[in-house]
C-alpha cells in the first residue's frame, strides 16, 4: 500500500524563482566577463567562471524541476523526479572543476600579476552582490525542503560573499596600488566554492547510490515502527530517495495479531511517516511471523 502526496504548485513556484535566477546570473555573467576583460582582473574572470557554473547548476535545476512533473509511465515506473539527484550530482562536479581551474589560473597570475582597474572591479563586484542576493531570496523559501534548491540557493548566498571579497579586492589594490592582492583574492574565491561543491557531491552521490538522506535518521524509523500497536519486529527497512524533494520507505513488519482494519492501520501509519519524517512513499508488508520471510529464502547465502 502507498502513500503519495505530490506537490505541483511547489514545483511550479520553483520553477518560476529558477527561470528568474537563469536570466538574472546569464546576464550578469557577460557584463562580469566583459569587465574583468576589459579591467585584466582575475578575481572578476575567476567570479564570472563560478558564476558561468552556477547558471549552468540553475539551468539543470530547472530542467530537473520540471522533469518531476512528468507522470510515472511503464519505462519510468516513479516517474523522473531522480533527474533532480543527477542535476545536483552534475552541479557540484561542475562547480569542483571550476574551482580547480580558478586556483591554476589565479596561481599563475601571482608570479606576475597584470594591472587591475579597482574601480572597475569595485563596481561590477557589488552588482553581483545585488544580483546573487536576489537570486538566494528567490530561492529561500523552497530550499528547506528540496536539496535540488538547497543547493542552488547556497550557492547564490555564498556568491553574494564572494562578490564583496571581490570588491574589497578592487578597494585594497586601489588604496595600495598592490596588485597580488588581486590573484590572492582570486584563490579564496576558488576555496569557497571547493568546499560547499565537494558537499554537494557527496551528498548527490549518497542519494544516486540510494543512501538515506541525510534529513532522516534510519534508527529513529526503525524504532518508530516498533514502537506501533502490534508490532513484534521489522526487517527489511528501506528508505531512499525518488527525488530531491521526495522520499520512500519499505518494511516488513511482523504482527502475530495482524490489525482488525488492516487499511486503516496502514492509512494511519502512512500519515505519521509522512509527519514525522517527510516520508511520501510508504510501502508496508504485514507478516504474522509464522513462515519464514519470502525474501530471505531467496538471498544468496555469504561466501
Amino acid at each position: 500500500m502507498h502513500a503519495h502526496d505530490h506537490v505541483p504548485d511547489a514545483i511550479d513556484r520553483a520553477g518560476r524563482a529558477l527561470g528568474i535566477g537563469i536570466a538574472l546570473n546569464l546576464g550578469f555573467v557577460i557584463v562580469e566577463a566583459v569587465a574583468g576583460i576589459l579591467g585584466q582582473s582575475m578575481a572578476l574572470l575567476a567570479d564570472a567562471a563560478h558564476n558561468l557554473g552556477d547558471v549552468l547548476g540553475l539551468v539543470l535545476a530547472w530542467g530537473a524541476n520540471r522533469l518531476t512533473r512528468r507522470l510515472a509511465s511503464s519505462r519510468f515506473s516513479y516517474g523522473l523526479g531522480s533527474s533532480t539527484i543527477l542535476a545536483a550530482l552534475v552541479n557540484g562536479i561542475t562547480l569542483l572543476l571550476v574551482s580547480l581551474w580558478i586556483l591554476w589560473e589565479a596561481g599563475m597570475r601571482l608570479a606576475d600579476p597584470p594591472a587591475v582597474h579597482g574601480m572597475v572591479v569595485i563596481g561590477v563586484a557589488l552588482a553581483g552582490v545585488l544580483v546573487n542576493t536576489a537570486t538566494a531570496w528567490l530561492l529561500l523559501s523552497g530550499q528547506k525542503d528540496d536539496l535540488n534548491l538547497r543547493g542552488a540557493f547556497l550557492h547564490m548566498a555564498a556568491d553574494a560573499a564572494v562578490s564583496v571579497a571581490v570588491a574589497i579586492s578592487g578597494l585594497l589594490v586601489l588604496l595600495t596600488g598592490i596588485a597580488r592582492i588581486d590573484p590572492i583574492l582570486g584563490m579564496v574565491v576558488s576555496l569557497v566554492i571547493l568546499v560547499p561543491a565537494a558537499g554537494l557531491v557527496w551528498r548527490s552521490l549518497q542519494l544516486v547510490l540510494h543512501g538515506v538522506p541525510e534529513s532522516i535518521d534510519l534508527d529513529d524509523v526503525a524504532r518508530f515502527l516498533e514502537e506501533q500497536p502490534g508490532v513484534a519486529s521489522q526487517h527489511h527497512l528501506h528508505v531512499w530517495a525518488l527525488s530531491t524533494r521526495e522520499t520512500a520507505l519499505s518494511v516488513h513488519l511482523v504482527m502475530p495479531d495482524p490489525p482488525a482494519d488492516p487499511d486503516a492501520f496502514l492509512g494511519e501509519l502512512q500519515e505519521e511517516l509522512l509527519e514525522r519524517f517527510a516520508i511520501r512513499h510508504a510501502t508496508i508488508q504485514i507478516e504474522q511471523g509464522r513462515y519464514p520471510c519470502p525474501i530471505d529464502r531467496h538471498e544468496p547465502t555469504p561466501g
